[in-house]
């Protein structure tokens, strides 16, 4: 049995929000871990909590019960080793794709180097935006920016990426290319990743793991692990074998949702 400490655990935790009209139960009882360089992803109805724990996870918020852990130690504010991507990758629209990538570096130590620099035109090259360094994000389009917010999420190299249904705002075929793309960066680079999406096929093509939510107070009721050989790519579109997880977790949210 493996004593390795996972990347992040999750014991107990039970999430409650104050609100105008009262409290809001997002999460109760989440038991889970997620292994260093696993990459897993998170389903569930809207409403249900995924996004909460990616917050938790993050330090953006501290649990009403329970503990999140990263890498053995309690999570209590935001760390450097943690990157987020979100919906919309929020780029600032006065400075070039470089700059909007190099950005962490200023924000944590007031300026940018050199070697931040260097690191900048490496990520560039890898999320493919070679060329495209000093546009703006309007000169972009939707997958493009996206790119530039991925970029900017590992430019302090972080052991953890948290992702917030980075592609739901892209048209289908580009969501699909992105997906792609996500698995080259992970496969060349991995990191522990926590996805978050609508998206049952995306889910099983990126995720070693699929988890499902229920509805609010939002709890795991189910930990599916996907046996897809890897690398992942169009012909894995094609699986029957995917086609038959697809299939299982739409059932199974279907009929929670009935």
């Amino acid at each position: 049995m493996s004593t390795a400490v996972p990347a992040i655990r999750f014991s107990s935790i039970g999430q409650v929000f104050r609100t105008g009209s009262g409290t809001l139960e997002a999460l109760r009882g989440i038991d889970m871990t997620v292994g260093r360089h696993e990459f897993v992803a998170v389903l569930g109805p809207s409403g249900c909590g995924k996004s909460t724990l990616l917050r938790l996870t993050s330090g953006l918020i501290r649990p009403t019960s329970g503990t999140v852990e990263v890498f053995g130690h309690p999570v209590s504010e935001p760390r450097d080793d943690i990157g987020i991507v979100f919906q919309k990758p929020t780029l600032l629209p006065w400075a070039t794709v470089e700059d909007n990538i190099v950005f962490p570096a200023r924000h944590k130590t007031g300026r940018v180097g050199g070697d931040d620099r260097e690191k900048g035109r490496v990520l560039i090259a890898r999320v493919g935006l070679q060329g495209f360094g000093k546009q703006l994000p309007a000169e972009l389009s939707g997958g493009m920016q996206q790119r530039v917010g991925i970029a900017r999420a590992l430019f302090m190299n972080p052991d953890i990426l948290l992702m917030d249904e980075p592609f739901s705002a892209l048209d289908a075929l580009t969501r699909e290319e992105m997906g792609f793309e996500l698995l080259r960066i992970w496969e060349a680079q991995p990191k522990t990743v926590m996805f978050i999406t609508h998206s049952i096929g995306e889910a099983v093509l990126l995720a070693d793991r699929v988890l499902v939510m229920s509805e609010r107070p939002g709890h795991i009721v189910e930990n599916l692990r996907i046996e897809l050989p890897r690398p992942r790519g169009i012909d894995t579109s094609n699986n029957k074998a995917m086609h038959d997880y697809v299939g299982y977790l739409r059932g199974l949210l279907l009929k929670r949702a009935a």
